[in-house]
């Protein structure tokens, strides 16, 4: 599928900031399941600085603006070409051991009732695969999804309690069950064609680390394995340590935020 992406990410500053600077992850990653035929990220009146790619694989740069700044848009756009795989990131390059992804977040800690879930999710003798669908499909019939009922803080134990949440939350409860079992996971962020599924302003998912076969992504807002609908950005320990924007501001005052995706299916 050839998917079109352009992603719009206004910050409004009151009163204006003496200067900016943002960190931007927002590439799509290397890998067999997309191809990317045309990519830009635009920050107008930006200073373009280093640009890298880290362990995990992903893409940044950063952009400073000098102030004063009132207001700022990231403009992520371009087109890539999605197969199906399954959810399996093959041919994903990175240096970083899954077992770095064995450690829990604030927002990915288990308490009792995670524990619970994951040991209820548990099939004796089951091979990892198996497993690792076990416990996408017990989260998400642990959670509905509702939009507005929880916020960017929220953590799994507090969106497992609530019974609602969003695709952050689903992500968040799939690794600290994960995690409580000794398996790998990290957060997935990145689109989603959304023409029958569910999707918000970007879209995210967990990826487990299955013995031979390597990271497979799960995502329990659709019941599905990535396919040739998603668009892969950038991955983290949860959803702060993926996000693909982050930004320093120089002053104090008050800061709005305006988010406009969208994700189409392009032309061939």
């Amino acid at each position: 599928m050839r998917l079109q992406v352009r992603h719009a990410t206004t910050y409004r500053f009151d009163p204006p900031v003496r200067g900016v600077v943002q960190s931007i992850r927002a590439w799509p990653s290397t890998f067999e399941g997309q191809t990317v035929i045309e990519w830009s990220v635009e920050i107008d009146g930006a200073v373009r600085g280093s640009s890298f790619r880290d362990g995990a694989g992903d893409q940044t740069e950063t952009f400073t603006l000098l102030g004063p700044v009132r207001e700022t848009t990231v403009v992520v756009s371009g087109i890539v070409e999605t197969i199906d795989l399954s959810g399996i990131l093959s041919g994903h390059r990175e240096r970083v051991s899954p077992l770095a992804y064995l450690r829990s977040t604030r927002q990915t800690r288990s308490d009792s009732a995670l524990r619970e879930l994951a040991a209820k999710a548990t099939i004796a003798g089951a091979a990892p695969l198996e497993q690792a669908h076990a416990l996408s499909n017990a989260v998400r019939d642990a959670i509905e999804y509702v939009p507005g009922e929880t916020h960017a803080a929220t953590t799994a134990a507090e969106a497992l309690a609530s019974g609602r949440g969003v695709c952050q939350d689903h992500a968040h409860v799939l690794i600290a069950a994960a995690l409580t079992l000794g398996i790998p996971a990290r957060y997935a962020t990145g689109y989603l064609h959304a023409e029958g599924g569910i999707a918000e302003a970007s879209h995210a998912w967990a990826e487990l680390w299955v013995k031979d076969l390597g990271w497979v992504g799960f995502d329990p807002s659709n019941g599905v394995c990535p396919d040739e609908r998603y668009i892969r950005i950038s991955s983290g320990a949860d959803a702060f340590d993926a996000a693909p924007i982050r930004g320093l501001t120089q002053g104090v005052g008050d800061e709005a935020l305006d988010v406009d995706v969208q994700v189409v299916e392009a032309a061939q």
